[in-house]
C-alpha cells in the first residue's frame, strides 16, 4: 500500500509559491527522508498531509485516505513530532503520554513510552520544567503512542545531544522493523543518510530529485574522493590525471595521489598510475556524502537537478 501520494500539488500564498506541481510517492514501510533549503516547503507539505492547510490545487492521499476529506482517520493513524509547537502544558510527562495514548486508542504503558525514549525520572515532572531536549524526547514519545501507521518526523533531532539523536535514530529503525513508515525531515544530513531507505529533496517548491542515496550519487555525478599509493612518483602524473574527463582535483605529495573525481572516473585515474609506469600499492576510496549532494541538487547549475528513477521512484 501507498502510505502517502500527492499529486500535482501547488500551494500558493497570495503572491508567494510554497510548492509548485508537487508529484510524490512514499511507500508502506519506508524510511523517506524528505529534504530542502529553508521555505523549501517541506512543513508546507506536511501541513497538507494533515490537513492543517490545503492545496491550492491537487491532492493529497495518506495511508489510501484523501488528507482533506478524512483528515480524523488520518490522524487516528499518524504520529507527528512537529517542529514547532507551543508551550507545553502543566501535566507532567506521564500524564502528557497518557493523553496521547487515550487520544490514539493504544494500549500502551506511558511509562514504557517515557523510558523508550529516555526520559522516565522525569515523569511525574511538569513539562514545563523539562529542557529542550527532554521536551523533545516527550514529544517523541507522544507521536510513538497508539503504534501509529505512519510516523511523521519534522526535525526531529532539534535540541537532542549526540546521544540522543542516536536513540532516535534507533527508535526510527525499530519503528521501520515494526512496519511503520517514517516520514523523517530534517536539516542534519548525516541522520537522513543513516536511516533512510529513499530521500527526496525539495528546492524553491520544486521535487528536484527522489532516489535511494546511491542512485542520487550516480544521477549527480557528484565528486568522491580516491587516494593512491604508488611506488613512485611519475614526473607528469598529476597533469595526466587531471586532464581526465571527470576529474576535479588532484593534489600530489610524495607517492601518494589523492583526487577528486565522479565514480564513473576511478577506474581511468587507476588506469593513468599504471601508464606513467607506477605500481600501485593502496587504493582508499570515499563517495560523495549527502550534503555534497544536497548541495549539488539545490544549488548546482539545473543539471542534477533532475528526478532520478528508481524503484518505488517518480518516473
Amino acid at each position: 500500500m501507498t502510505a502517502i501520494e500527492c499529486r500535482g500539488i501547488t500551494k500558493r500564498f497570495g503572491s508567494v509559491t510554497a510548492l509548485r506541481d508537487l508529484d510524490l510517492t512514499v511507500e508502506s514501510g519506508e524510511v523517506f527522508g524528505f529534504l530542502g533549503p529553508n521555505g523549501a516547503g517541506k512543513s508546507t507539505t506536511i501541513d497538507i498531509l494533515l490537513n492543517y492547510t490545503y492545496p491550492t490545487t491537487g491532492e493529497a492521499r495518506v495511508l489510501g485516505m484523501d488528507a482533506a476529506e478524512e483528515t480524523v482517520a488520518v490522524r487516528e493513524r499518524t504520529g507527528v513530532l512537529p517542529d514547532g509547537y507551543g508551550p507545553l502544558g502543566e501535566m507532567t510527562g506521564r500524564e502528557h503520554v497518557a493523553f496521547a495514548i487515550e487520544a490514539k486508542q493504544g494500549y500502551e504503558e506511558p511509562m514504557a513510552l517515557l523510558e523508550r525514549v529516555g526520559i522516565p525520572d522525569a515523569a511525574d515532572r511538569p513539562a514545563t520544567g523539562y529542557s529542550k531536549g527532554m521536551r523533545q524526547r516527550l514529544m517523541l514519545a507522544m507521536a510513538l503512542a497508539g503504534e501509529p501507521d505512519l510516523l511523521i518526523l519534522d526535525e526531529p533531532s532539534t535540541g537532542l545531544d549526540p546521544a540522543g539523536a542516536r536513540e532516535m535514530r534507533e527508535i526510527v529503525l525499530e519503528e521501520a522493523d515494526r512496519g511503520a513508515t517514517v516520514f523523517f525531515s530534517s536539516h542534519i544530513l548525516e541522520q537522513v543518510e543513516a536511516v533512510c531507505d529513499r530521500v527526496g529533496i525539495l528546492s524553491e517548491g520544486r521535487l528536484v530529485a527522489i532516489d535511494t542515496i546511491e542512485g542520487l550519487r550516480e544521477a549527480a555525478g557528484t565528486t568522491g574522493e580516491l587516494t593512491v599509493t604508488l611506488d613512485s612518483a611519475p614526473d607528469g602524473l598529476p597533469g595526466s590525471v587531471r586532464a581526465l574527463d571527470g576529474v576535479s582535483s588532484v593534489e600530489a605529495s610524495g607517492h601518494t595521489i589523492t583526487v577528486g573525481c565522479e565514480n564513473r572516473a576511478k577506474g581511468m585515474v587507476v588506469q593513468a598510475c599504471y601508464n606513467a609506469g607506477a605500481t600501485v600499492e593502496n587504493i582508499e576510496t570515499s563517495q560523495a556524502s549527502l550534503e555534497d549532494l544536497f548541495v549539488a541538487y539545490t544549488q548546482g547549475d539545473g543539471e542534477a537537478a533532475r528526478p532520478a528513477t528508481a524503484p518505488g521512484a517518480e518516473p
